[in-house]
């Protein structure tokens, strides 16, 4: 089980990338509330419909979810794909993560991806981008591992 930093005094974890199997995310950020509970199931869908594309690389959330607020009315997350990805070759219900809007309105999330050849400045810097909060300052984020989720 993994040991979370303590949040800060805004409420968020200290900046970095904090990687956690899904099992620990869920456990540690999904418990709290029952709206928690609510949007934890919207992240464990999401991960797994992005999963089933067979093109995920890497998988970042965050925002409210990854803070210490009781009520966070959405997820997050960034999703970087493999090179090889085409989101035309995306069908069913996975096909609802690659339209923004759609994610938003039918998943409760709101969901931002590229491919790792488009990502600015190289995928380290993209995803670290995802730190910067609407003030200038920088928060923690999670990455959620690939492997024994």
């Amino acid at each position: 089980m993994k040991r979370w930093p303590k949040f800060n005094e805004s409420g968020d974890l200290p900046p970095g990338i904090h990687q956690a199997t899904l099992r620990d995310v869920v456990g540690h950020f999904g418990k709290s509330s029952f709206q928690r509970a609510i949007v934890v199931e919207r992240l464990q869908r999401i991960y797994s419909l992005a999963m089933e594309t067979g093109q995920m690389a890497r998988f970042i959330i965050f925002g409210s979810f990854v803070t210490d607020k009781l009520h966070p009315q959405d997820i997050d997350i960034f999703l970087l794909m493999e090179d090889t990805f085409d989101v035309r070759d995306v069908s069913g219900e996975a096909r609802i993560l690659f339209d923004h809007m759609a994610a938003q309105n039918y998943e409760g999330a709101s969901i931002f991806w590229v491919r790792r050849l488009a990502a600015f400045d190289g995928e380290e810097t993209a995803i670290k981008n995802w730190q910067l909060k609407r003030d200038g300052k920088k928060r923690g984020i999670v990455e959620v591992l690939t492997h024994d989720s």
